[in-house]
């Protein structure tokens, strides 16, 4: 840290260099920075340490200070590089729902992976401050220093360190933090923990890169394969949780106000309490009989410590928080990170930071981090130089005293108190081994539920049910029953109450309220859409597939007569004109087209040389005429009429002409034959032309329509 500057002519000019100090940042996390020594050694600069906590059930607080609650039940991504600096590098969280409903969860094993280790702390009892450690699925003692990688006990925590890396994890069966350099890890962390950017807008980053809108949907996505669960697959798209709502307002519980209160007042300045506050009343009222709410305490409180400001809290929780020490230990609040031993009393401690745990009492020190013994002095005349002659003292579950002269210790196996024999009846209890805090040589059987050695499995519901789980009291295994989910249940579909329930077009459905007793299922209700019932004279409402309403479809021709009146006729109905005889209306069904037509009887001419007196005795200027029934000579006769051809009608009647009248027939006897002979003859056309007249066709075209109109009639020969 000091500068040779040639100046000239061999002057060389010797100044040290001169810091100047930087201004001090504000770290999103709440979290004091840290000074950290620049490349040259000799000045430093400010940094905001990527700090990671998670307890409960469970609630994290990412490396920039985002808060957020997340109820999975898999093995997630706590961290990883987003650029792989370092081989097999990550830590990880295994949850488990921890109540009988399944609705949230609490961590259950820390995993942290380096090169070739993997560290499991995994909780011995459910919500307790009980662990076990192993690395390699191998159970280890502590302190272990293997391969750049140590673990040891600090107060109630197990803690990771990795020196190359300059971090460490710490976790006690409630709760865990994560500790890592900005200077290693800034901008290059992965996970539940989101990226250490000091921003929080990218915390809730996705394994694609992208970031999702909250943080709760982001944790889902960083699920790891874990061979326990099956369930749980990366890739997978998850189910969004339902949001856990106490069912009735919740009071505030009174261990949660100590947060807001004068217990934990010297560390407001330092570390905010609030968003420890809101996981505190989450856990109180979702789980009110774990006492989860001391998690919250524990978490705060190791933070300010870590802040170096120590709070003893336990003892204003009335024994709900309390922690046990074993006979030999006391507990205090404010511990040192590493207790001193008698190899490591003469080494200077100058962090200001500590813990809470189980120390030696005063007067006495631990004689050694591997041999948990508080010794009152570290003297020289010892069996094991911690041992005084006639002491009686317990390694490696002997019970040793340490006489003078001969081999110095006589030994024999510890003995145990008697236990009470456990059975473990019922399905999913089985004998588990527990550290007895008491007495360390000899655990506690105990009988243990495990739910994964239960056979009955939960059965998949039809639409309208959901599978509820309840564990009887006395038992392991949950019961399972699909209950009602209060819906209506339409062509595989559900549908809220009060929801509109799509049946067809011509009714108007929603979803009740009401249950239908033997489906329960709630009923759907329809109504008819209103429909307009009137049709016009001649028409009837006939249903038509595909309509609510039908149509009016027309059934009787509808005939205008010359006197402007509506005339209603049946198909194959014949009626005369009310005002004039002679004119006779029509229907007839045509291929199913109504076809109405008019006919007019016209009279031939009259002839007088055919009439004769009614009566000799009139005169004959008074003669009333009478037609005889002389023949009427063959000759054209014209009507009007409409000219109806392939369902298509003229517009208007048509002058048509026929031949009418009597031709010479008659059959007399020839004698000459001996035989009738006939002779035969019709009234037929003489001569004829084509016309042609416009029809009208039902789909609304026209066509062009060609008749023959006869101009002459004369008698012709025919066959008889």
């Amino acid at each position: 840290c000091i500068k040779a500057i040639c100046v000239e002519d061999n002057i060389v000019q010797v100044v040290p260099v001169i810091c100047n100090p930087p201004p001090k940042p504000t770290c999103t996390n709440g979290l004091s920075p840290v000074q950290v020594i620049d490349e040259d050694g000799c000045c430093w600069h400010w940094e905001c340490d990527c700090y990671c906590l998670g307890w409960g059930d469970p609630h994290y607080v990412t490396f920039d200070g985002l808060y957020y609650s997340y109820q999975g039940n898999c093995t997630y991504v706590l961290v990883e590089e987003i650029n792989k600096k370092v081989d097999n590098f990550g830590v990880y969280i295994d949850n488990y729902h921890c109540d009988t409903r399944d609705v949230v969860s609490c961590p259950r094993t820390l995993i942290v992976r380096h090169e070739t280790q993997e560290v499991r702390i995994a909780t011995v009892k459910p919500n307790t401050l009980q662990v076990e450690v192993t690395v390699n699925r191998q159970a280890v003692a502590l302190p272990y220093k293997k391969f750049g990688l140590s673990i040891y006990e600090s107060g109630i925590n197990r803690v990771v360190e990795i020196p190359e890396l300059k971090m460490n994890v710490t976790y006690n069966g409630l709760s865990f933090s994560i500790r890592m350099p900005y200077s290693l890890f800034g901008n290059n962390t992965q996970g539940q923990c989101g990226t250490c950017s000091n921003n929080t807008a990218d915390d809730c980053m996705l394994p694609n890169g992208n970031i999702a809108q909250n943080c709760e949907t982001m944790a889902d996505h960083w699920q790891v394969v874990d061979p326990s669960k099956p369930q749980c697959s990366p890739g997978l798209i998850p189910t969004k949780a339902p949001s856990i709502t106490p069912m009735q307002p919740c009071k505030e519980s009174a261990i949660c106000e100590l947060l807001l209160g004068s217990v934990f007042e010297p560390c407001h300045s330092f570390v905010q309490p609030e968003k420890y506050y809101a996981a505190c009343i989450f856990d109180s009222c979702v789980l009110p009989n774990l006492d989860l709410e001391c998690s919250s305490l524990q978490i705060y409180a190791a933070t300010c410590a870590d802040q170096s400001v120590c709070i003893d809290w336990r003892s204003h929780t009335n024994g709900v928080c309390s922690y046990k020490c074993p006979s030999d230990k006391e507990y205090r609040a404010c511990g040192p990170i590493k207790e001193r031993t008698c190899k490591s009393s003469e080494q200077n401690e100058t962090s200001t930071k500590q813990v809470e745990g189980c120390f030696c009492p005063n007067g006495t020190m631990l004689y050694d981090s591997s041999v948990d013994v508080c010794v009152k002095t570290c003297g020289k005349f010892y069996c094991f130089t911690w041992v005084h002659f006639g002491e009686k003292f317990t390694v490696d579950c002997q019970d040793c005293i340490c006489l003078e002269g001969g081999s110095g210790i006589v030994c024999k196996p510890h003995e145990c108190a008697k236990q009470n024999k456990t059975r473990c009846d019922g399905e999913g209890f089985h004998e588990v081994n527990e550290v007895n805090l008491e007495d360390s040589c000899c655990p506690i059987v105990t009988c243990k539920c495990n739910t994964s050695l239960c056979t009955t499995k939960a059965p998949k519901c039809t639409l309208g049910f959901e599978v509820h789980s309840h564990i009887p009291s006395g038992q392991c295994c949950p019961v399972y029953q699909c209950v009602p989910k209060r819906v209506c249940v339409h062509q595989n579909a559900e549908f809220l109450p009060n929801s509109s329930v799509f049946v067809d077009k011509c009714q108007n459905c929603f979803c009740t309220n009401e249950v239908n007793i033997s489906t329960q299922l709630n009923i759907i209700s329809c109504e008819h859409i209103p429909c307009d019932t009137y049709c016009e004279p001649g028409y009837e409402r006939q249903p038509v597939k595909g309509e609510c309403c039908g149509r009016c479809v027309q059934t009787k021709c509808v005939i205008h007569t010359a006197s402007n009146s509506n005339l209603i006729l049946s198909p194959g109905e014949f009626k005369n004109d009310p005002y004039n005889n002679c004119t006779i209306y029509s229907c007839v069904n045509i291929h199913n087209q109504l076809i109405s037509s008019t006919s007019e009887i016209t009279c031939p001419a009259f002839n007088e040389e055919s009439c004769k007196p009614v009566s000799k005795y009139r005169k004959p200027t008074l003669y009333s005429m009478h037609r005889l029934h002389h023949p009427t000579p063959c000759s054209v006769r014209e009507r009007k009429d409409f000219i109806v051809y392939k369902g298509c009608r003229s517009e208007n009647r048509v002058v048509m002409t026929e031949c009418e009248g009597t031709c010479g027939t008659f059959s007399l006897y020839s004698a000459e034959a001996n035989s009738m002979d006939y002779s035969c003859s019709c009234c037929r056309e003489s001569r004829t032309t084509v016309k042609e007249v416009k029809l009208r066709c039902p789909n609304g075209h026209s066509i062009s329509h060609k008749y023959t109109y006869v101009e002459g009639c004369s008698c012709r020969d025919t066959e008889c």
